[in-house]
């Protein structure tokens, strides 16, 4: 099979694996329905040039993603697929530059094990089904610093060849990239491109690698991609906007935003159990290996040191979300690859306690999935012994569950005996397909049959209240808790009567007609 047929094939099972089912399920509160509603209100006041929600001025995120969106809202309609959509394609790009530069630094053996790691592993293949702004923040920050890892190989007479370009090419396309990502989500791709960067020299006891001409090159690159938004925002409208986003990103890094706070190894944690089967394999990877040449010993360095400096990084940001360390994602993927390659070479010795992780962490994600099927067959006779009234009322919601649901998990334990036991013989490349693959297809039918019903006891009722004020002259609010749910759902138009932000005037104004919706399980309910 050529380089070719192999992207082609990658690409063709990526749309597979990301495309179906992703209208099948509402979009979840926040962060979701926030983003979402941000591109609808794009759409609705024909202005692209500034972020709004609730038809206020949104200062949280640049516009990038939020472009992305509209354009798919317009192809396909305001609805949760369209949301989606960006993510799914970017998760197609994804196993794409993984296999590409996977077999560019090694062989295609290589890609291909780094492809089936990223979209086999639990989060990085969910979150291409979401419709969040990271994983397209994630892959322009890995391509900056890919195309700078390879300017530093060209500069100093790395022994890879391939790498033909000149360095100002590579210098060029990795602030490009690095513009991009900034575009997406803000400064801290630059924060961690250069902390990674600057860890590198200090590693190297303090030899610079790189020309300061260069660097200068590549700032300006830099620049001049973020001021297409960020320099005609200040141009145009002053530097309010910019100050204020400023003071967002400042308030994430030292205080506990959205009920946030977590604990101290939060992200390992996360790590550990989100990349599953990934994190696992990656363990030995940590560890000296037999190396073919300076590019490989280098590489793996650089993608220990990135996975180093964002669990740090965000360990330290005092705000610990899931999707915080995703940029982690990369490098973990990459070094599950390398340990399977490796073993495979007879150049990293496989240690049992690989599998035993392995089966301990995999029986308890399948336990998981089983107690969930269980869960949902017997929810209404729980719901009396609960406490709170609000989730006693989720809990009667009206949601089939056959039993069959829990097939997805003895799946899962199929997928963990037959992938431990091909570790266990020896058969690595064979036990990396059946635990990858065996992952996704779980991932695949768990959203399409389980995520769903969960959603119905999570935010249905919500939901169905303000899909059912849609067309309505009446004001729709929340009360003791925080949603945008009420904006996307209602499909709220502009407001003209400023007195419609003030939910005093909604519900008792003299001619109020008006939607309240009251949920007590959230923070501040």
């Amino acid at each position: 099979m050529t380089k070719t047929t192999t992207i082609l094939v990658i690409g063709a099972l990526a749309a597979l694996l990301f495309i179906p089912f992703l209208g099948h399920v509402h979009l979840f509160d926040w962060d979701e329905i926030n983003f979402a509603e941000c591109s609808r209100e794009m759409i609705k006041m024909d202005d692209y040039t500034r972020v709004y929600v609730d038809f206020k001025p949104f200062w949280e995120k640049p516009p990038m993603f939020f472009w992305m969106q509209s354009t798919a809202m317009k192809l396909f309609g305001v609805t949760e697929f369209a949301a989606r959509f960006p993510n799914a394609l970017c998760g197609i790009v994804t196993l794409i530059v993984v296999f590409v530069v996977g077999t560019r630094v090694y062989d295609r053996k290589f890609g291909v094990l780094w492809a089936l790691a990223y979209g086999g592993s639990l989060f990085p293949n969910m979150y291409f089904k979401s419709g969040i702004i990271d994983p397209w923040f994630n892959l322009f920050i890995f391509l900056s610093l890919y195309n700078f890892i390879l300017y530093h190989w060209k500069r100093n007479n790395f022994d890879k060849p391939g790498v033909d370009r000149s360095k100002l090419y590579y210098v060029i396309w990795s602030g490009i990239w690095m513009g991009l990502a900034v575009l997406m989500k803000g400064q801290v791709a630059l924060m961690v491109f250069l902390l990674v960067l600057g860890v590198y020299l200090l590693y190297n006891r303090v030899k610079f690698y790189f020309s300061w001409w260069h660097a200068i090159v590549f700032l300006i690159v830099a620049a001049l991609v973020t001021f297409t938004w960020y320099g005609y925002e200040t141009i145009k409208r002053g530097p309010w906007f910019i100050n204020e986003f400023l003071k967002y990103q400042w308030r994430l890094f030292t205080t506990h935003d959205a009920d946030q706070a977590g604990f101290f190894g939060y992200h390992y944690i996360v790590l550990l159990i989100g990349c599953f089967p990934a994190s696992i394999l990656a363990i030995p990877s940590f560890f000296k290996a037999k190396y073919n040449g300076r590019y490989d010993r280098d590489f793996k360095k650089w993608m220990v040191l990135l996975f180093w400096v964002v669990t740090i990084l965000f360990t330290i940001v005092q705000s610990r979300i899931i999707h915080y360390s995703s940029m982690a994602w990369f490098p973990v993927t990459f070094l599950a690859a390398y340990s399977i390659y490796k073993w495979d070479r007879h150049e990293l010795i496989y240690k049992k306690y690989t599998g035993v992780l392995m089966g301990i962490l995999g029986g308890l994600i399948s336990l998981a999935i089983l107690g969930v099927a269980i869960i949902g067959l017997y929810v209404h006779k729980l719901a009396p012994y609960v406490d709170d009234k609000f989730a006693q009322g989720n809990m009667e919601a009206e949601v089939h569950w056959s039993g069959l649901e829990g097939l997805i998990g003895i799946l899962m334990v199929v997928a963990l005996v037959v992938g431990i036991r091909n570790l266990s013989r020896g058969n690595y490349t064979r036990a990396a397909r059946v635990l990858f693959v065996g992952t996704a297809i779980v991932i695949f039918f768990a959203s399409a049959i389980i995520v769903p019903k969960v959603e119905r006891y999570s935010q249905g009722a919500a939901i169905d209240f303000f899909i059912a004020r849609q067309g309505e002259d009446c004001y729709v609010h929340t009360l003791g808790y925080k949603s945008y749910g009420d904006l996307f759902y209602t499909m709220k138009p502009r407001p003209t009567n400023p007195n419609s932000y003030d939910e005093q005037v909604a519900a008792l104004g003299p001619h109020r007609q008006t939607g309240l919706f009251r949920h007590k399980s959230r923070p501040g309910g």
